[in-house]
């Protein structure tokens, strides 16, 4: 099992079965609930199932969401079973008061959500069946009878990358891998335990040891590839990809060290459209209302809480010069965070436990909160919603010199939150930087409505969680 991508986003695929199968547990713990509930009248509820099987719908729809939107499906990766089952308690009872809205807005199709308790009984009995049929999912999907054996083709420096990035949390791997076919004229960069010589053709190794997918990850391809073979592989029904696809498909990022300009010129991604540019705009503008809507009572409370430990006269806010979409220099504007002269010496990193950084500041960078007067940026179309982070020209002015293609993430509008954010901790030197890249490109070549609509709802685990911040 590996990635399906969808509007051009690569989503891991045992997420997208057991976010169905989780809809359909959740859908029918309602309706056994009701059905318990009035079980002493059937016809009621036999007459009524118009009115049950779209609440259950709308019930398990919500819950689902916020499962998405607190990260319930990758906690699994790093808290384990019982971490991703109290992520799903937490979620199940975050959206209570959201069905009930639901039926307050639609009480004319609705059955009565709130009536006896229902909404409250069927979330305690579906997390006893989400538990059952998680543990039964995960017994299934993490045989490697249901993953893909993989076959890496080539031994050098791109497949050494490949494999050394194999070996990191990333991996949600759907696949096995076989082993690595070092080609003539390349020396190898992988240990020889994990080297194969097929004594025969590729084609005949693949069918012998069930190889479903060949990846090519070839560091010169002037010196020959066995073109025969892998056209036969590939007639037999073995899938070929490249090893920068293969990369990007199941890590969600762009492998930098890999691309060169011609694998920007001619690979899929990267295309603007005036439609998909209106919608966005259109998002950005319903999204900052929204957050403006609702955060404007915190940032009130943020400015009040500046004003008293640093003084009335203390400014409130802070602006900044951020390089913008081209290049483009614009302010950015945050609530103050750190000492009034704290960059008397020139501009530096952020860092972890910042001794400039006043008592609210830390507790607004924890929540995020500092960030919410970026809104205005989303408003006068300097800033999206979803988009990369602006950088300060002077560390562009650095960065663009030692990170290859740095520039390209310019190619979009910054955003208050992105990709990188939701995938990668806060960076507070040049390596941490290049990492964040290889999100920035993702999103840059993979941009759509779909995926910024993703990564506002999976923000909330950033916030909540503190994901990221410092």
């Amino acid at each position: 099992m590996g990635h399906v991508r969808v509007f051009k986003h690569y989503i891991h695929l045992p997420y997208l079965i057991l976010g169905l199968v989780d809809f359909v547990v959740l859908k029918a713990a309602f309706c056994v609930t009701v059905f318990f509930k009035y079980f002493g009248d059937p016809d009621f509820f036999i007459a009524n199932l118009g009115f049950v099987l779209p609440s259950g719908i709308v019930f398990a729809a919500l819950a689902l969401l916020v499962m998405i939107a607190i990260g319930v499906y990758p906690s699994r990766l790093h808290e384990g079973m019982s971490g991703m089952m109290l992520r799903s308690i937490l979620a199940l009872f975050i959206s209570l008061p959201l069905s009930g809205m639901a039926y307050l807005l639609a009480d004319e199709w609705l059955w009565y959500l709130g009536g006896g308790g229902v909404l409250t009984t069927s979330s305690v009995l579906g997390v006893f069946f989400l538990g059952i049929a998680r543990v039964l999912f995960y017994a299934l999907v993490n045989k490697d009878n249901f993953k893909r054996n993989v076959l890496i083709l080539g031994a050098g420096l791109r497949a050494r990358q490949l494999f050394e990035d194999f070996q990191t949390p990333f991996n949600r791997k759907g696949f096995v891998l076989a082993g690595f076919v070092p080609l003539v004229g390349e020396p190898p960069q992988i240990a020889t335990e994990k080297l194969i010589s097929p004594h025969t053709s590729l084609q005949h190794y693949t069918l012998t040891n069930d190889i479903s997918e060949i990846v090519v990850a070839v560091d010169d391809r002037r010196k020959g590839l066995p073109m025969e073979d892998l056209l036969e592989c590939k007639m037999d029904g073995v899938r070929v990809v490249e090893g920068t696809t293969f990369y990007e498909r199941e890590s969600r990022k762009v492998a930098l060290e890999m691309v060169s300009h011609s694998w920007l010129v001619f690979s899929d991604g990267f295309a603007v459209s005036t439609v998909s540019g209106a919608g966005k705009r259109a998002l950005d503008i319903v999204a900052s209302g929204v957050l403006l809507l609702v955060g404007f009572p915190l940032m009130l409370l943020t400015a009040v809480a500046i004003k008293i430990e640093d003084g009335w006269r203390a400014p409130v806010f802070y602006s900044q010069e951020r390089v913008g979409l081209n290049g483009k220099i614009f302010k950015v504007y945050k609530f103050r965070s750190m000492d009034i002269n704290a960059e008397k010496n020139g501009a530096v990193w952020a860092q972890k436990n910042d001794t400039r950084v006043t008592k609210v500041g830390a507790f607004i960078r924890k929540m995020r909160i500092d960030e919410l007067p970026q809104i205005f940026n989303v408003f006068n179309g300097s800033m999206a919603f979803v988009g990369p982070r602006p950088e300060r020209p002077v560390f562009v002015e650095q960065l663009a010199k030692s990170i290859p293609f740095y520039n390209e993430r310019h190619r979009v509008k910054p955003g208050i939150t992105g990709w990188a954010q939701l995938c990668f901790a806060y960076a507070d030197n040049e390596e941490d930087t290049r990492e964040k890249l290889r999100y920035d490109l993702y999103y840059i070549k993979n941009h759509s409505l779909l995926l910024d609509l993703l990564i506002i709802i999976q923000t909330v685990e950033v916030v909540l969680f503190k994901k990221g911040s410092r």
